[in-house]
């Protein structure tokens, strides 16, 4: 049982919030050997869309290394080669594809049209899928815009979107299209995502990804309405973008630091800094109020913690981060 609020912390986010690091390389490898069988079907299967292989990408917390426990599931993009498919962008999120007749996607668009039908190419994924025996007793299906692989040997499912690669656009940039789960389109680029992760982490001295694993382990309590994911780990991400000062290594006091910004910013909108999705903040006023309460009365918590450790009193210091971070959070021993 750790004996300081440093030791604690330590212990917490090796035991409680961050990935075990056995379970994170046996993911890694389960997914390449996925990734592996996704390249192969274009050469097995005729109706499989060609693979751009170069282009896909690994996205979401998983990828990001911002991640908790316990890994549930794991985000991959599978790039296609377009077959001379063109794009018609109405929207960020509205985008329609036209394809080619002698192209492997002319049997996935819409009755009576030439544009392609991402549910279509869902399907096609999840129907391969079903083909593979290392997969035969595992649950696969669409979901949206991912078809869902969900294994039966593993903790966490795969969750493979289709996408393609844009060349660059009047503005310069390229972008991801995948699925918008409604049978269409729509742009994004996960690139930025994970870059902007890496840039502010290092910037502050590697020491922003446990920030990061601390809020969402916080949020997650049921005492708060639970902000998406990828919310809160933008909301970390831009208060550090204009922070004063370089994050220190403690996580006890840069979470305090962020606490006391959370009932600011969550209620105000939050904007994706892809300039992609716009205010990506869903929560309606009342849960906004509900996750700032709390984010108030945990900080001035962490605040006694804080002041407890300062006078040399840990046990004291522990017990009051049991509070704001519950039963999981070790004890002074």
């Amino acid at each position: 049982m750790p004996r300081t609020v440093n030791a604690a912390f330590s212990d917490f986010l090796k035991n409680n919030v961050n990935l075990d690091a056995n379970v994170s390389a046996s993911a890694r490898s389960s997914r390449d050997w996925l990734w592996s069988q996704l390249h192969a079907f274009p050469n097995k299967h005729e109706s499989f869309p060609l693979s751009y292989s170069e282009k896909d990408i690994q996205f979401g917390s998983f990828a990001r290394k911002t991640k908790i426990r316990e890994l549930d599931d794991i985000d991959i993009l599978y790039c296609m080669k377009s077959q001379d498919a063109k794009y018609y962008d109405y929207s960020n999120d509205h985008v329609k594809i036209e394809v080619a007749r002698n192209s492997r996607f002319w049997p996935m668009r819409f009755d009576g049209s030439s544009l392609l039908n991402s549910r279509l190419v869902v399907n096609c994924i999840v129907k391969h899928l079903r083909d593979i025996p290392q997969y035969a007793k595992s649950d696969i299906s669409r979901n949206n815009a991912a078809a869902v692989l969900d294994l039966t040997s593993y903790a966490w499912s795969f969750d493979i979107v289709p996408g393609f690669f844009t060349a660059p656009e009047s503005d310069g940039r390229n972008y991801y299209i995948i699925p918008n789960g409604k049978g269409h389109w729509q742009k994004t680029d996960p690139r930025m995502d994970r870059d902007r992760v890496k840039r502010l982490n290092r910037a502050h001295n590697g020491n922003l990804l446990n920030v990061i694993r601390l809020v969402k382990y916080w949020n997650r309590r049921q005492t708060m309405p639970t902000a998406s994911s990828y919310l809160l780990e933008t909301l970390v991400l831009d208060y550090y973008d204009v922070a004063p000062k370089i994050a220190s290594q403690w996580p006890d006091l840069e979470f305090r630091e962020v606490l006391s910004h959370i009932p600011t910013m969550i209620r105000k909108p939050i904007w994706d800094s892809k300039k992609i999705e716009g205010d990506i903040n869903t929560l309606d006023v009342n849960e906004r109020d509900r996750v700032a309460s709390r984010a108030e009365a945990d900080l001035s918590t962490a605040s006694e913690a804080w002041y407890a450790e300062k006078q040399g009193n840990h046990a004291k210091a522990i017990s009051k981060w049991q509070r704001v971070f519950g039963p999981a959070f070790p004890g002074y021993g």
